[in-house]
């Protein structure tokens, strides 16, 4: 085997097993048209996810034509019956009270932010809806809302 073989299997290897990283779960729900409207839930179905133990985050991508400066989300956990688990209303401050600017981390004028969900994702959630809750029909500047599980 050469040494140039050798080190590009190792750095593949490398490359391969960082991909992974501490997430067990995320997906994203895309706006077509970068709106979000009061009618509109996003449900996630973690029904064949078999471990939900970790931190949960809900995710939200914005861009800086987003009107508010947070964003109201109503956080409602099922089990597989549809039965409520959990019905938590939360407030999601997307961009920093005293310099304006938006929180977590993009390119140009899309972001991404991050916060952890009021409640322990246990066995017997098996889908999770989001509604906006912002007391306005549609709300612009919100490319997608999202779910990330990590150990």
């Amino acid at each position: 085997m050469s040494s140039k073989s050798f080190f590009a299997g190792l750095a593949m290897l490398l490359f391969i097993s960082s991909c992974g990283g501490d997430r067990k779960y995320e997906e994203f729900h895309s706006f077509d048209s970068d709106s979000w409207h009061e009618r509109d839930s996003v449900t996630f179905d973690l029904s064949s996810l078999k471990e939900k133990d970790g931190t949960s985050l809900i995710g939200i991508r914005f861009t800086e034509s987003f009107p508010f400066s947070n964003c109201y989300i109503r956080v409602i956990s099922e089990d597989s019956t549809g039965a409520v688990l959990d019905n938590k209303l939360i407030n999601i401050p997307l961009f920093d009270s005293k310099s304006g600017r938006p929180k977590g981390s993009g390119f140009g004028n899309s972001y991404t932010f991050y916060d952890t969900l009021p409640f322990p994702m246990d066995k017997k959630v098996s889908k999770l809806v989001y509604l906006q809750y912002m007391r306005q029909e549609n709300i612009s500047g919100v490319e997608a809302v999202g779910l990330k599980i990590v150990k």
